[in-house]
């Protein structure tokens, strides 16, 4: 005789990614029993990461992209994420599109791990600076939280995740509990070095990182493959499949489903508290309710707010947590693909080793410190140096045996950096239901209308022309600033929609991550985020995550939720 399918959990966590491992994680370890939903097919570490140690030469069209891949990805096609090597890892335009109101390039992961396994892994504290920016300047609502609230979960999550990198003694970029880190090459010392003797508030490190210089349980460092967007058979980097989810899987007490689409939180108006969630199943159709004490929504921004915006729909037209007319508005982004390049001469005798994974790193400056801008905030860079490869002659189709020497030898050192802007919160800036387009399955899609600000457009000045000064000031040659089309989107870095905030009145999540309108109900990835910062966010999606699941399993011994 069959069992009975399970409905009943302690807890839901909606989504695996980053935050959704870090919330299966915690609260299974802290004795509940918890089901993991996740709407794309399920990735086994190691088994599933099929070309994780192939050369460019085993694939088709050399791991590029064909006129059939960019016909059917109109979205993905924009940048790098279309290519073969990975393209099953990139949801799909086609059977999950999306209205954009103004250009938003929303790149996606539907599957077990989602975007944890193809992320850049800069993993950077946020300071104080950051958290008190809306309050003091006045754009957004103030976070109800200050570093001080973060900085143990910080602590927490870097020990577990393995993060690599420097200690520096810069208060916007708080030091944390870092394995080595990964060494600069020569180009990049030099650079930093001269800069630094220019200016001291200016420094270029090896930016810390989510990838192991010594192993953990369970895990081997890294091999210098830079290969980590395929899949680590050695679990070096940081990802759910690699470190989360087996921790998860480990007490006995966790339940993954796959190819199961949220399509909505349950709610029970008379006691103020959602009672679990309804689920599609993406292969069949068919609808199944769980039900849960605990809802930890993770499903990525624009699809955490995609759920909200459908749930209670009977009591706030505008979803649950709409209540404050918060919910779908603040949309952010980092801006970059602006800063600048240059030749580095004197090395041509050195070589680098292997191929590190994380680039170097400067930390903002402006409008810290007594520096004033005519913009508010601010950036910081992300580049590195290396020298030029045989692709160097490409264009100029030499022949001959001078030319095949000169070919085996490396090319020019260079080195260049694109600054990472923040990018202000904006009401304006907003995602709805479109009614009038549906997905494969027949649900609603999201309406984007998003767009940087005169601030943006101002700092991008100085993200180009600072560094060009910078490269010229230390001797390097052909300098060249440049600021290339960005549009909200492409960082990948999305925020907003379900801000955190001092009142239910002006937020969507109080400090704890608790919906509002509905406190046994968590939104803890960057939905959550009431601005941007300038630092890359997942580090902060984990230390938050960490911090939630530690609240709702005591408010749930408590009998408040």
């Amino acid at each position: 005789m069959q069992a009975t399918q399970t409905t009943e959990y302690d807890a839901i966590v909606v989504g695996s990614g980053i935050s959704g491992g870090w919330a299966a994680k915690e609260l299974t370890e802290k004795g509940l029993r918890v089901l993991l939903l996740e709407r794309g097919k399920n990735i086994e570490h190691v088994k599933d990461y099929v070309n994780s140690t192939k050369g460019p030469w085993e694939y088709p069209h050399r791991g590029g992209r064909t006129t059939e891949m960019v016909k059917n990805y109109p979205v993905l096609k924009r940048d790098y994420p279309l290519n073969e090597k990975n393209l099953d890892w990139w949801a799909s335009d086609k059977d999950s599109p999306y209205t954009e109101v103004k250009r938003f390039d929303w790149y996606r992961g539907y599957h077990v791990g989602g975007r944890s396994l193809m992320w850049g892994r800069c993993s950077f504290r946020w300071s104080d600076f950051d958290f008190t920016a809306n309050a003091k300047d006045g754009h957004g609502t103030d976070w109800p939280i200050r570093y001080a609230d973060v900085a143990p979960w910080y602590s927490y999550v870097e020990k577990f995740a393995g993060i690599a990198g420097p200690k520096a003694g810069m208060p916007q970029l708080p030091d944390g509990e870092f394995q080595p880190e990964m060494p600069m090459n020569c180009a990049e010392q030099l650079v930093s070095e001269k800069i630094k003797a220019m200016d001291p508030k200016r420094v270029f490190m090896s930016a810390r990182t989510a990838n192991l210089s010594q192993p953990l349980p369970g895990r081997g460092s890294c091999h210098y493959r830079d290969a980590c967007w395929l899949g680590c058979p050695y679990g070096a980097y940081f990802s759910t499949q690699s470190s989360t989810l087996p921790a998860a899987m480990k007490t006995g007490r966790l339940t993954l489903k796959p190819f199961a689409i949220v399509h909505e939180v349950l709610f029970d108006k008379d006691r103020k508290r959602a009672t679990g969630v309804r689920v599609m199943d993406a292969v069949n159709n068919q609808m199944t309710d769980y039900k849960a004490k605990v809802v930890f929504l993770c499903a990525s921004t624009l699809n955490s707010t995609w759920i909200l915006l459908r749930s209670a729909t009977d009591i706030w037209p505008g979803g649950l947590g709409s209540s404050s007319g918060e919910l779908g508005h603040n949309l952010m982004d980092h801006h970059f693909r602006v800063g600048a390049s240059g030749t580095v001469d004197g090395l041509d005798d050195k070589y680098y080793y292997g191929r590190r994974p994380n680039p170097v790193y400067m930390p903002r400056y402006r409008n810290l410190f007594g520096d004033k801008r005519e913009y508010v905030r601010g950036f910081g860079y992300e580049g590195g140096g290396g020298r030029d490869g045989w692709y160097r002659a490409v264009s100029e189709l030499g022949v001959g045996g001078s030319f095949k020497d000169n070919m085996a030898e490396p090319g020019r050192w260079t080195f260049g950096a694109s600054a990472f802007g923040e990018m202000l919160p904006n009401h304006d800036n907003k995602v709805t239901l479109d009614e009038t387009k549906k997905d494969k399955w027949g649900l609603p899609v999201l309406k984007i209308d998003c767009a940087f600000g005169e601030n943006e457009k101002m700092m991008r000045k100085d993200m180009a022309n600072d560094l060009a000064e910078m490269l010229n000031g230390i001797g390097l040659k052909d300098v060249k600033p440049y600021d290339d089309e960005c549009f909200p989107g492409m960082g990948i870095h999305e925020m907003g929609t379900a801000r955190m905030g001092t009142s239910s009145k002006n937020s969507v999540v109080n400090k704890h991550n608790q919906v509002w309108d509905a406190p046994n109900v968590f939104v803890t990835d960057g939905a959550c985020m009431a601005s941007t910062a300038c630092q890359n966010p997942s580090l902060t999606y984990m230390a938050l995550t960490a911090r939630a699941a530690d609240f709702a399993v005591n408010e749930l011994k408590r009998r408040n939720l």
